[in-house]
């Protein structure tokens, strides 16, 4: 029994850390989120993906907030762009940016300077009815 009640203990330890992935939530939508920090890394972003689980997405954290800008050059799946500002509020959306294979892909810019950007599959900024100025929270500890 002792020892019963230590492997219970130790998968209790371990399933609490994995729980420590980063996440975001939305709306009262929880996602959990890889980051994107280094310049190499939003380089790559979510580029040559052919799937992305519905509870999951890629959070892009800036140094800065400016003008951000983003394109979609070998990304497979189609993705919902939100740009937030410094105090995490919701400043535009690119809804649905399609993937694009070719030399030249369309810019998705936001409408306002933006130091954090949320990508998620396409469709998820309208299910959750989005709106600027909504909060963005983040649970990356």
């Amino acid at each position: 029994m002792r020892y019963f009640l230590s492997f219970l203990a130790l998968m209790i330890m371990t399933t609490a850390c994995q729980s420590s992935e980063p996440q975001v939530v939305l709306k009262g939508h929880r996602f959990m989120v890889e980051l994107a920090l280094t310049p190499e890394d939003q380089a790559l972003g979510l580029m040559f993906r052919d799937a992305m689980p519905a509870d999951r997405g890629m959070l892009f954290i800036f140094p800065d907030q400016r003008m951000r800008s983003f394109w979609m050059k070998n990304t497979r799946i189609p993705l919902d762009i939100l740009y937030f500002d410094e105090q995490l509020r919701l400043v535009s959306v690119s809804e649905n940016a399609k993937p694009c294979r070719t030399p030249r892909c369309t810019s998705y810019p936001s409408t306002g300077p933006a130091r954090y950007v949320l990508e998620l599959n396409a469709g998820q900024a309208a299910r959750l009815g989005v709106q600027p100025g909504d909060e963005l929270e983040l649970r990356l500890d």
